[in-house]
């Protein structure tokens, strides 16, 4: 009976009922029941019966997105579960834990003084809105289980450091430098990077964890009001109550005391309407830069897991005689120099009919280029340097540490250059810009050596640390504050100064440029005194520089230097007033 009835039976189609004449009889219904149904409806699901004699086979099952013919459909690129990992999610490590109060607070904290100082200016308010933004970072990296380094310690404590240029000196162009260093060092810090390649990619690693760092932030903060709606509304509440009451009691206490009202009002921060977009960018700037430096402590990149091959190794001949030839190159060049130095520059001037600007400049230029092409040379030496038996290390180390001895005669030759065109001509930034340059590249020369003598583990580092270091220097020694030291005294010895580019520079010139007798005196300041003059900063955007040079001109009334100036110029006393007669050169000109 089941023989036959399996015969007459034929596969449902999906989504179909049966006809009523394909029904099983009510006979084999009964035959399937009691302990041979419970069996059957006790056998696991993948296994099948035996499949009846005579009846067609059940058509092969195709998975769901095959195409007929085999293949199958591309990947969807949006999915991620079929994306293949990024570069960063093998280079850091598993997704931290969520963030802690501590960190959001420091992080909060940082936003808000950022919309609240950074506005005006800068100054020691970069000082102010870092240390909070350090705190984050320690607190998220101590929930991390992360410990505190030596050489973390020193990137953090010279990041720091670096932003102290910016709240003592009022020139632009160290401040740049010293900021752009303080993120390098504080990447670095974060990072923890030992290599080449690690210390030139930690250096700028931050800027990889914004979006990860503001995801982390929003997670954070969406399990936060998840959990504790209510700790979180007293919070908000407090918080709104402490605000309205200093609000009341300081405008009372500010309308009943002029001193305490001038001393609230240098204190707060001005804050208008019309600012509330730059307000709400640098928010967002203090946001996201914190957050990343978080989210960095917590789960740093390991960029030192970036390796390069090295380069295939030369055989000594092949490797050493081009460096030999460059070297004796390197020591005819200083033989010639030691020969010009001894026997003076007059006969030299005659033979080559350079005059004393030309034979100066002209070498300095040439000789920075000649520095920073034996850096690359010594790279790719190193690179692809013999390494098969020991006494190849002796071949490499004499080879390189007599180029870079050379070198640093080269650079000490560069180095007089400039100073006898400044000498001649008086000191601009760009050339003590360069002269600082150089002076750097021979450091390095000297750690390179230092390095081959006692190992190259702590050399990137060390390279690292001497140029933010040189920064630091470069920033604290007031640059424009020199080159106005410098022509002052070069007017005191030939009476030649140029007034059109003194005035140019900031409040760090005005102590040396006051010095000088009047009218110059004037000339020179009535473009800086202008300047202070027309400027309200608050006194965290204020520089001590700049402190100073009002507490210098704050005994002159505005516009009595430019009075001063004029009627100087109008009498006709304008010849000492000029540039250079002598120097044929803009004192902007790349020399």
């Amino acid at each position: 009976m089941s023989d036959q009835a399996s015969e007459t039976s034929r596969p449902e189609d999906a989504g179909e009922r049966p006809e009523p004449s394909e029904q099983a009889e009510p006979s084999q219904r009964r035959r399937t029941s009691g302990p041979a149904a419970s069996a059957v409806s006790s056998m696991p699901s993948t296994e099948r019966l035996p499949e009846p004699r005579g009846a067609a086979p059940e058509p092969q099952k195709v998975p769901t997105g095959m195409r007929p013919g085999g293949q199958q459909p591309p990947s969807n690129p949006w999915q991620h579960g079929t994306s293949q990992p990024s570069v960063l999610s093998r280079l850091r490590p598993a997704e931290p834990t969520t963030i802690r109060s501590a960190t959001l607070c420091c992080v909060l904290a940082t936003a808000t003084l950022s919309a609240l100082l950074l506005g005006d200016g800068l100054g020691s308010n970069l000082l102010i809105v870092a240390v909070p933004a350090a705190l984050a970072a320690f607190f998220a990296a101590r929930a991390a289980g992360r410990r505190l380094r030596p050489w973390t310690a020193v990137w953090a404590v010279g990041g720091l450091a670096l932003l102290v240029v910016p709240a003592l000196r009022d020139a632009g162009w160290p401040t740049f430098l010293a900021v752009v260093s303080a993120v390098a060092l504080g990447s670095l810090a974060l990072h923890g990077s030992r290599g080449w390649l690690g210390v030139l990619l930690g250096s700028l690693g931050l800027f990889s964890s914004v979006t990860g760092g503001v995801a982390w932030g929003a997670r954070g903060v969406r399990e936060r009001m998840a959990d504790s709606r209510g700790r979180l509304g007293v919070v908000f509440r407090t918080t709104a109550v402490a605000v309205v009451l200093l609000i009341v009691f300081g405008t009372l206490f500010a309308s009943a005391d002029a001193a305490f009202a001038d001393v609230l009002g240098s204190l707060v921060p001005d804050v208008s309407v019309g600012d509330s977009p730059w307000r709400s960018f640098l928010f967002v700037v203090g946001l996201v830069g914190a957050l990343a430096a978080a989210y960095t402590a917590a789960a740093p990149v390991r960029w030192d897991a970036v390796t390069v091959r090295p380069g295939r190794a030369r055989g000594r001949l092949e490797w050493a005689l081009p460096l030999v030839v460059l070297n004796l190159l390197f020591a005819a060049f200083i033989t010639i120099q030691l020969t010009v130095l001894l026997g003076g520059y007059d006969k030299v001037m005659a033979e080559t009919d350079l005059s004393y600007s030309q034979y100066a400049r002209q070498g300095f230029w040439q000789l920075l280029w000649a520095t920073l092409l034996t850096l690359l040379v010594i790279a790719l030496a190193l690179r692809q340097a013999p390494r098969g038996r020991g006494s190849d290390r002796t071949l490499v180390r004499s080879v390189l540490g007599v180029l870079c001895l050379l070198t640093l005669v080269v650079v000490a030759s560069a180095l007089r250059r400039m100073d006898l065109y400044v000498e001649a001509y008086g000191l601009t930034r760009l050339r003590i810009s360069v002269a600082a340059v150089e002076l750097w590249l021979g450091v390095v020369l000297v750690l390179i050596m230092v390095a081959g003598v006692v190992g190259a583990r702590l050399l990137p580092r060390a390279v690292a640390a001497s140029a933010a270091v040189a920064v630091l220097t470069f920033g604290l020694i007031a640059p424009d504050g020199l080159i106005a030291e410098q022509n002052v005294q070069r007017y005191r010895n030939d009476h030649s100064i140029d007034i059109d580019y003194v005035q140019r520079l900031s409040a760090d010139a005005v102590p040396a440029l006051d010095t000088l007798p009047e009218p110059l005196r004037s000339c020179a300041l009535m473009e800086i005194e202008r300047s202070l003059r027309a400027s309200d900063t608050p006194w965290y955007a204020t520089s001590w520089s700049e402190a100073r040079a009002r507490d210098i001109l704050g005994d002159r009334g505005p516009g009595d230097l430019a009075r001063v100036c004029h009627a100087s110029r109008t009498a006709g006393g304008g010849g000492d007033l000029g540039g250079d007669e002598g120097d044929p050169y803009d004192p902007y000109d790349p020399y």
